[in-house]
C-alpha cells in the first residue's frame, strides 16, 4: 500500500508501507531505501 510521509519541514515521500512505529512515526521504501517521518493524514471522502 502506498503511503506518504512528510520528512522535515517541507518534503513529502510516497512509498510503500513498511512498518508503523510506537511514537506514530512511519516507515516507507522507495527502490532501496527507507524513510521514515510522519504520516499525511488522509483525505476524508
Amino acid at each position: 500500500m502506498l503511503r506518504t510521509i512528510t520528512v522535515g519541514s517541507c518534503v513529502s515521500v510516497q512509498g510503500t508501507f513498511e512498518a508503523q512505529h510506537d511514537d506514530g512515526r512511519v516507515t516507507v521504501r522507495v527502490d532501496d531505501r527507507l524513510y521514515v517521518g510522519r504520516p499525511v493524514p488522509r483525505k476524508a471522502d
